[in-house]
C-alpha cells in the first residue's frame, strides 16, 4: 500500500476436512498442496511461516508487517465502520459469537493468533455488517415487540458487506450511470443486496448470517414453526437445532455435499437430489430478485460474484432463465466464457445488465485498513 500491488496471495479451503487445499502465489513461487488442516489456528500459523520462508521471500521478519486487516462477519450495532482492535473490541466480537457461530469465533481466533505472530503490527477489524447500516428502518426492523429492538438490539444487520460494497462500486464505475443494482454473492455462504445510489437498502441475511438464500451448510429462510416443531415434537434440543440449521442443512442437507463443485458434477451425472438442490437454489435467488426489484422500483443491473457466482455458468443460467419480465436475458455464449475481469453476459436486447464481477475482499479490507491508519 498505497499502490495496491499484490505481493503474495493465497487461500486455504475445506478446512477441517482431510482434503484441505492450500495454495499460494508470489512473483516467483506458485504452490498448490492438499493436506489436512484441522482448524483456522493451524492454517494461519502455516501462512505466517510461509511468508518468512526463504524460498518465498515475502518478508524476513514479522516486524515488517505494519498492520493486519481482519474480516469480521458480525459487528452488531456496535460497529458501523472499520475499527482498531483493542481488548474492548475483541470482547464485543466475542459477545456476538452466538449470532455468527460459523464465523466470529474463527475471526476472534485469527485475531489472537495474529497478535501473537505479528506483535508489532496494528490489528484492524473490517466488519461485514458496516455496509448495511444504511438500510432503512422498514427493511431492518422485525415485526416483534418494540422493546426487543431498542433494548436487545434484535434487528436485521446484513452481511458480506465488504464484498457487496466492492462489487457494487465496481459496477457503478463500469456502467457510469446505474443507480439500481442487485448484488448476488454466491459462495459457501450466499446473500443478496438491493443497492440504490451506492447504498444498501435491503439484504437477504438478517439478525445472523443464517437466513435468506440456500447455502453450503445453512438452510436459509425457514418457517420458525419448524424450529419449535423440531424441539417440542421431535425431541431435538435448541443447540441441536441450531447446529443442524447452520452446519448440516443447505446444500449439504439436500445432497450430502457442501461444495458446489461436487454437487454440480454429480448433477451432471444424473444425481436427482443434486439436480433438485440446484433448482431450489436458483428459485430462491429468483424470488429475491423479484422482491428487490420492487424495493428499488426498477433494475439497472444484477451482479454475480464470489466463488460460485463468478465460476458457475450453470447456476447463472438457472437464475437468469425465464426472467425476461425483469429485463434479464442471458447470452449463453458469453456466460460460458471465463475472465478475471468485469464482463457482461447479457444478450444485446437485455434491458438489465448482467455482470460477473470478481470480488476482492482482500483489497477492500487493505484499502479500509490503510485509510484508518492515515486517520
Amino acid at each position: 500500500m498505497p499502490t495496491g500491488e499484490v505481493i503474495c496471495s493465497g487461500m486455504i479451503d475445506r478446512i477441517g476436512l482431510e482434503t484441505s487445499n492450500f495454495s499460494y502465489l508470489t512473483n516467483t513461487v506458485k504452490v498448490e498442496e492438499t493436506l489436512p488442516i484441522p482448524n483456522h489456528k493451524i492454517g494461519l500459523e502455516k501462512i505466517a511461516r510461509l511468508l518468512m520462508d526463504e524460498k518465498v521471500g515475502v518478508i524476513k521478519s514479522t516486524k515488517e508487517i505494519q498492520a493486519v486487516g481482519h474480516r469480521v462477519v458480525h459487528g452488531g450495532s456496535y460497529f458501523s465502520d472499520t475499527a482498531l482492535i483493542t481488548k474492548e473490541v475483541k470482547e464485543e466480537i466475542r459477545q456476538l459469537c452466538d449470532l455468527a457461530p460459523l464465523h466470529n469465533p474463527a475471526h476472534l481466533e485469527g485475531i489472537i493468533v495474529a497478535e501473537e505472530i505479528f506483535a508489532d503490527a496494528k490489528q484492524v477489524a473490517v466488519f461485514d455488517t458496516a455496509f448495511h447500516q444504511t438500510m432503512p428502518v422498514v427493511a431492518y426492523k422485525y415485526a416483534i415487540p418494540n422493546f426487543l429492538l431498542t433494548e436487545n438490539k434484535i434487528r436485521a444487520y446484513g452481511f458480506h458487506g465488504t464484498s457487496h460494497k466492492y462489487v457494487s462500486e465496481k459496477a457503478i464505475n463500469y456502467l457510469e450511470n446505474s443507480s439500481k443494482i442487485i448484488s448476488i454473492h454466491l459462495g459457501n455462504g450466499c446473500s443478496m443486496t438491493a443497492i440504490k445510489d451506492g447504498k444498501s437498502i435491503d439484504h437477504s441475511m438478517g439478525f445472523s448470517p443464517g437466513n435468506g438464500l440456500i447455502m453450503g451448510t445453512r438452510s436459509g429462510d425457514v418457517d420458525q414453526a419448524v424450529i419449535f416443531y423440531m424441539i417440542n415434537s421431535l425431541g431435538y434440543s435448541p443447540n441441536e437445532v441450531n447446529t443442524m440449521l447452520n452446519k448440516q442443512s443447505g446444500m449439504l442437507g439436500l445432497t450430502g455435499f457442501s461444495d458446489l463443485r461436487d454437487i454440480q458434477s454429480n448433477a451432471e451425472q444424473g444425481n436427482k437430489d443434486c439436480q433438485l438442490a440446484l433448482a431450489m437454489n436458483a428459485y430462491r435467488i429468483k424470488k429475491y430478485i423479484g422482491s428487490y426489484t420492487a424495493a428499488l422500483n426498477g433494475l439497472d443491473a444484477i451482479i454475480f460474484t464470489a466463488g460460485i457466482g463468478e465460476n458457475s455458468s450453470y447456476i447463472r443460467k438457472l437464475v437468469c432463465t425465464d426472467m425476461e419480465y425483469f429485463g434479464i436475458e442471458l447470452d449463453e455464449a458469453k456466460n460460458d466464457m471465463r475472465s478475471k475481469e468485469i464482463r457482461e453476459i447479457n444478450a444485446p436486447q437485455s434491458k438489465t445488465k448482467i455482470l460477473v464481477i470478481p470480488t476482492n475482499e482482500e483489497i477492500e479490507i487493505a484499502n479500509q485498513v490503510y485509510e484508518l491508519l492515515l486517520k
